[in-house]
């Protein structure tokens, strides 16, 4: 019998291909999309799962031949991917929804569905790669398409999850998946990819959290690193580490935004040089076992189009960890997520604390 498995689509290119590919690789495929929660701009706006994204998603399965379904997820997305965005933001951080919406929603709700209902896999179009050793380990690499590598988004994933994942296009490069796509005759071939937060609407995600979160948005002060006064701001969640844009003219020189104290609500600006930090703790930690207090350097990103920097890590108490950093890297940033690498491979991950 054929190995059955899921793929999760959206209505883009990526996705469709991957599904093609499962077929020629002579996997059983159904076709799956996730129907999201939508603000109240509706879904007209909604770039999750609008009518025309399942149109195409529902297309592209009757060309190729295999069965197309759409899941409800909105109750479990907005209790665990929106209301902790609007938190995190209320704290002051800066969230990854889409590294939680691969952890708790695609490889949590679905890869739970997928099991559940007789699969053997679920595969996404994500550029990423899995390979097994010899011990049963999955390893996560990075995609051959640099540019487009999407290890940083699954690093959150468990050796269970990552047992039951396919990733059809990790071996490819972003041009030969349109090539693909047009050699298949697949309307979506050229469809533009999103970049936008699927769930904050066209508004964007100020806009979002001006309706869900107005706390976010408190008139606070802006002082300078020994604490005074420069001016007002009109919310945190305005700000974000390394901002230089909207602090006021006049300076001797250009300010920027050091770090933001949720407690006192005030944004802390200085000098270019008083930015880069080459220290932070990490929470939430998972990955490789401690080997002492030292572990042997990796290279860290800490932002998902960040350049990875060389690092080191010592172990805290529970799941932290502390970094030094080879180098001061100048937007680290709380709520954002520490992926380590060895070489092309992920072995561990965090949120920035």
């Amino acid at each position: 019998m054929k190995e059955k498995v899921v793929i999760a689509m959206s209505g883009g290119v990526d996705s469709s291909v991957a599904a093609a590919l499962l077929l020629d690789m002579g996997y059983d495929v159904s076709g799956i999309m996730l129907k999201l929660w939508a603000d109240e701009c509706g879904e007209k706006d909604n770039s999750c799962c609008p009518p025309e994204a399942i149109k195409q998603a529902r297309d592209v399965a009757a060309k190729l031949g295999f069965p197309f379904y759409v899941l409800d997820a909105r109750e479990i997305f907005k209790k665990k991917i929106v209301d902790t965005f609007i938190d995190e933001y209320a704290r002051g951080n800066t969230p990854n929804p889409c590294f939680n919406c691969n952890r708790w929603i695609r490889w949590g709700f679905l890869l739970d569905f997928a099991m559940q209902n007789g699969n053997d896999f679920l595969a996404t179009g994500h550029y990423a790669r899995l390979e097994k050793s010899g011990d049963g380990r999955m390893h996560l690499k990075k995609g051959i398409d640099e540019t487009k590598d999407q290890s940083y988004v699954l690093s959150g994933l468990n050796q269970e999850q990552l047992s039951h994942t396919l990733l059809p296009l990790g071996s490819y490069r972003k041009t030969q998946i349109r090539g693909i796509a047009h050699e298949k005759g697949l309307a979506v071939a050229d469809k533009h990819d999103s970049q936008d937060l699927c769930f904050v609407g066209k508004g964007g995600y100020r806009n979002f959290l001006q309706r869900n979160a107005p706390q976010s948005f408190a008139n606070g002060k802006i002082v300078n690193t020994e604490g005074i006064q420069l001016g007002t701001h009109s919310g945190l969640a305005n700000f974000t580490i390394g901002q230089r844009k909207g602090l006021g003219a006049g300076n001797d020189e250009p300010i920027y935004v050091i770090r933001k104290n949720e407690v006192a609500n005030e944004v802390v600006v200085g000098k270019r040089t008083d930015l880069g930090t080459q220290q932070f703790t990490v929470r939430e930690f998972s990955g490789f076992p401690a080997e002492g207090d030292n572990l042997r350097d990796f290279m860290v990103k800490t932002r998902y189009k960040a350049a990875p920097v060389a690092c080191r890590i010592s172990h805290n108490e529970g799941d932290q960890i502390e970094v030094l950093l080879e180098k001061p890297v100048m937007d680290i940033t709380p709520g954002q997520i520490a992926v380590f690498y060895d070489q092309d491979e992920v072995v561990a991950s965090g949120i920035i604390q």
